[in-house]
């Protein structure tokens, strides 16, 4: 049986930071409070020539680089976006166009923050019929484009960035399993509305902006247990404990949901990649930031077992299992 394996990583940052002591300066809040809270210090914010596309063609050209792949070998495109440079055409066709991946199909994906979970799910099922494909699979972010910069429960917490990974065909590691879940019936404690409607019948007089709304202490108790049952649900059926994992490699959304994530699990913070304090919450790109820098850290070894959780408006949520 194929797998669906790693075959390079990349992602990229921004180069503005943004410190809690600016964000001082900005809405009624401080560096203890938000440090407390959210383990955030700083986050990083796209400027010029920073748009989405341009930071997941460049995350997509370093995991291209250390997969030695060319773009011209690249058979599929997945952008993991819920902030994407246009509506139409989608992300993943501007990267394609930006990095000259002339023979994929490429299209976007929005899961919000389990987005990249999702689309590494989906790329397994291409290479369990196609072990040739290569797939480029990203997750891309621009948030500070859709918070409310006055809203001091949300603005504080996200971040931009992009995260991407070469994934290929293997008969002897990849992906092990993966559960996916979602529950459109809570969507309203995390969401961002559309831009506002054309059409006069179909707009709502009561929406508030196209920004990120969140009701904090609610998404925070979903966002653990759904986790923790689904890292626990995808181990028992795989026959695994806690203990087996070399690393996992959780969303980057703070850490007290993290804390407690580990608490409940069993954990070791040692097993834990934790880069939330430096990038804050980047949604899809978050995973895939973490994963390029814990594998260029060298914090993976061939045969390692990697495992990933996330949790997302929508709701959406799951976990993965990869040898390395």
């Amino acid at each position: 049986m194929h797998r669906a394996a790693v075959l390079g990583t990349g992602s990229c940052l921004p180069e503005r930071i943004l410190t809690n002591n600016e964000l001082e300066q900005m809405v009624d809040t401080s560096d203890e409070w938000i440090s407390s809270r959210t383990g955030i210090r700083t986050r990083r914010i796209a400027g010029s020539g920073e748009q989405n596309y341009q930071l997941a063609s460049s995350a997509a050209c370093k995991a291209l680089e250390a997969a030695d792949i060319s773009a011209a070998e690249v058979d599929l495109i997945i952008v993991a976006t819920m902030t994407p440079h246009m509506i139409m055409p989608s992300c993943a066709c501007f990267v394609q166009a930006e990095i000259g991946a002339e023979n994929a199909f490429a299209f976007d994906l929005n899961a919000a923050c389990s987005g990249y979970l999702y689309g590494l799910d989906l790329a397994d099922k291409y290479i369990s019929g196609r072990p040739e494909m290569k797939v480029l699979v990203i997750g891309s972010e621009t948030l500070s484009a859709r918070v409310n910069w006055q809203d001091r429960n949300t603005c504080i917490l996200f971040g931009d960035g992009a995260g991407a990974c070469v994934i290929g065909g293997s008969d002897h590691r990849g992906i092990v399993d993966s559960r996916l879940f979602s529950d459109g019936r809570l969507w309203k404690l995390l969401y961002m509305d559309s831009p506002a409607s054309r059409n006069p019948d179909l707009s709502d007089p009561d929406r508030k902006g196209c920004f990120i709304q969140m009701t904090g202490r609610d998404v925070f108790k979903y966002a653990v247990r759904a986790m923790e049952n689904a890292v626990t649900s995808l181990l028992d059926r795989q026959h695994i404990s806690i203990d087996e994992v070399t690393l996992l490699i959780p969303h980057q959304a703070n850490v007290r949901i993290l804390g407690k994530l580990m608490d409940r699990l069993g954990v070791e913070q040692e097993k834990v990649f934790i880069n939330v304090d430096k990038y804050g919450n980047t949604s899809a790109a978050s995973i895939p930031i973490a994963l390029d820098e814990a594998n260029r850290q060298g914090r993976l070894q061939q045969g390692d077992l990697v495992l990933f959780c996330s949790f997302g408006g929508g709701f959406t949520w799951g976990s993965m299992l990869m040898r390395w």
